[in-house]
């Protein structure tokens, strides 16, 4: 898994909420297709909760991160997990929209969060996606039930 972040993004380290991640050292499920990993998710449990920490997809549009969701969402939900939750930044305007449209809702947004997160990796850019500043921290989430589990799985027959 390491490898693969590096070989994408530079780096096998993650920063959210103000802690540092090595992916190599996190739970998750790999895509893969004709024997080639096309895409991977990451996460942790927190006790009744499963924090999403890496998503990532090599051919975006083909389906494969709303695969790697569900793969995390019925995990979580047959774990016991009353809640599934990530973070991203206020540039990443692809993630914000992807996401939402699988069910997560905004929860929090953590103002200026990213200079702690620099100081941890120094490496995160000042400028992001469209030119965008990165500043901020947005947690979206889905509250796990047995209608959420349901309302999903019919998005997906749509």
């Amino acid at each position: 898994m390491e490898e693969f972040y590096i070989r994408r993004w530079g780096s096998g380290r993650v920063v959210t909420r103000g802690k540092l991640y090595t992916v190599a050292a996190l739970d998750g499920f790999t895509a893969w297709n004709a024997g080639a990993r096309v895409g991977l998710i990451t996460f942790q449990h927190l006790l009744e909760e499963l924090e999403i920490i890496t998503l990532d997809s090599l051919f975006p549009g083909q389906g494969t991160g709303t695969v790697l969701i569900n793969t995390a969402l019925d995990h979580a939900y047959k774990s016991g997990c009353r809640r599934i939750w990530l973070i991203t930044t206020n540039d990443n305007t692809p993630a914000l929209r992807f996401y939402q449209k699988r069910g997560f809702h905004i929860s929090k947004l953590y103002k200026d969060a990213i200079q702690v997160s620099r100081q941890l990796k120094p490496e995160i850019p000042l400028i992001g996606l469209d030119g965008i500043p990165i500043r901020d921290e947005i947690e979206l989430e889905i509250i796990l039930d047995e209608r959420n589990i349901h309302v999903r799985a019919n998005l997906e027959e749509s």
